[in-house]
């Protein structure tokens, strides 16, 4: 059974702690895209290999999530969180320290590792530290930093690579982290999962196969989708994930127990999770790139001008958390969805080679209110889904199918991109963009009705409360 073995800060600490190494882990997912041609300038290296210091982190970090919130919940959230957070801290300091493009490819694989570890284990402490009435506004606030750094990993990239230098997108985490490892060993509680033994063929086949999938989604637009190597990887993958999934049917311990799919609140919000991040990841990737290759800002302007898209979060998510303690998560994340895809279909019919920012700017506000109500309750839906001494293991799962949806966004859009258009012109550009971005609108969609298959919060309460174990009546002798 889980219970916190020491209560020795508040929510608000907690709050505080989880946010800021929850941004430190998502921002490094696409902080680098804008700094590779500074980075080829001073270590050199061919295009394969700048491409590896994006994917080593993506590879490392969606593999091991989930290992890391076992680990979490075997060995102690708090204990594996400050682990990771020292990893992840370590690691920017000898990327932004690298002699050349193998050392900095290798220190990004380290990274993604740290990140992996800390990253599940934000959200089950901040759940252990929070009361479950003030839970939707916390992880309204958690959410938005988190979408926030997803959003601006590109502005925040190109923005310390064009005044100071590319450096210092590592550089960023070093203070952070070591400001919060002390933080964290003082105002964190710990807490425990089950208890139960680390499942290594679980794990060995988990890892496996998302290594497999995501290395072919990931250097499938790079290598050609007929490369050997990615068709590998993409074939093995998902035979190991099928292995991984007939096994934990019939194991004592699983690393995830395959009934949890069983809840519609589970697996709705988990397919709403890997679908949403489907169609936004895929949508950034292009829309940065369009914003300084066609329109002809600079790293900071288009930044800047993304803001009500990628600002939004800080001022409405805490708002959506608050609507999801009132009427349950499943609208506001369904509503937020639908508002995410009006947004992008609506970019796709506006964005032209010379298109005023006038005429993008409805579209970056509706994008933004939608992305800033999902991410709001969508953590919230995660770990009410499951038993508390579950939610670690939920709350990596949740995490690794993110990442998978994000890399097979980039993956897909990069292709759809690449059958329709390419970087001739700015007109060849929009061509490519335009039918990738229809897509993305129909993807994150598909992930409104996904969450309309959540139960409703009464429905949801009712199962939770029909699965509690019945009380023991003890009598004693005095």
């Amino acid at each position: 059974m889980s219970q916190r073995t020491a209560r020795r800060g508040g929510a608000a600490w907690a709050l505080v702690i989880t946010s800021v190494a929850g941004f430190m882990a998502a921002l490094d997912n696409l902080v680098v895209t804008t700094a590779l041609p500074s980075i080829r300038e001073d270590l050199g290296g061919a295009l394969h290999d700048l491409e590896w210091t994006v994917s080593a982190y993506t590879l490392t970090f969606a593999v091991l999530l989930m290992f890391g919130a076992a680990l979490g919940d075997r060995f102690g959230r708090r204990r594996l969180f400050i682990a990771g957070l020292a990893v992840f801290t370590g690691a920017s300091a000898a990327a932004a320290m690298a002699p050349g493009i193998d050392s900095l490819i290798a220190a990004r694989a380290v990274q993604g590792a740290g990140a992996a570890v800390m990253m599940p284990l934000t959200l089950t402490l901040l759940t252990a530290a929070v009361p479950a009435a003030k839970r939707g506004m916390a992880y309204g606030i958690w959410g938005a930093v988190n979408g926030l750094a997803v959003a601006s990993g590109p502005l925040v990239g190109g923005t310390l690579t064009e005044h100071i230098s590319w450096q210092w997108i590592f550089w960023l985490n070093v203070p952070l982290g070591l400001a919060l490892l002390p933080l964290a060993r003082l105002r964190l509680a710990e807490s425990h999962g089950t208890g139960s033994p680390l499942d290594i063929p679980g794990t060995l086949l988990a890892s496996g196969g998302l290594f497999g999938i995501v290395y072919g989604l990931v250097r499938g637009p790079v290598d050609g989708w007929t490369g050997s190597l990615v068709l590998t990887g993409l074939f093995a993958g998902t035979a190991l994930l099928a292995g991984f999934v007939l096994y934990s049917t019939r194991a004592r311990n699983p690393m995830l127990p395959m009934r949890l799919f069983r809840s519609r609140a589970f697996s709705g919000i988990n397919a709403a999770s890997l679908l949403m991040f489907l169609g936004m990841f895929g949508s950034i990737f292009l829309l940065s790139q369009y914003m300084q290759g066609v329109l002809g800002y600079s790293p900071t302007e288009a930044g800047l001008r993304m803001l009500p898209w990628t600002g939004m979060p800080m001022l409405v998510a805490p708002i959506a958390g608050i609507l999801a303690d009132r009427i349950g998560g499943r609208p506001v994340v369904a509503a937020g969805l639908f508002l995410q895809a009006l947004g992008l279909g609506y970019m796709s019919v506006v964005a032209t080679a010379d298109a005023s920012y006038t005429a993008q700017l409805p579209a970056l506000i509706v994008s933004g209110i939608g992305m800033a109500l999902y991410f709001a309750p969508a953590a919230h839906l995660v770990m009410s889904s499951v038993r508390p001494q579950e939610q670690g293991i939920a709350s990596g799962a949740n995490n690794a199918l993110r990442e998978v949806g994000g890399a097979l966004g980039i993956a897909v859009m990069a292709s759809i991109f690449a059958a329709q258009g390419g970087y001739e012109s700015g007109q060849a550009f929009v061509d490519g963009m335009r039918p990738a971005l229809v897509t993305g609108s129909a993807v994150v969609g598909l992930a409104g009705i996904a969450a309309l298959l959540i139960p409703t919060r009464r429905h949801t309460e009712r199962q939770a409360a029909a699965a509690e174990p019945a009380p023991v009546l003890e009598t004693a002798s005095r």
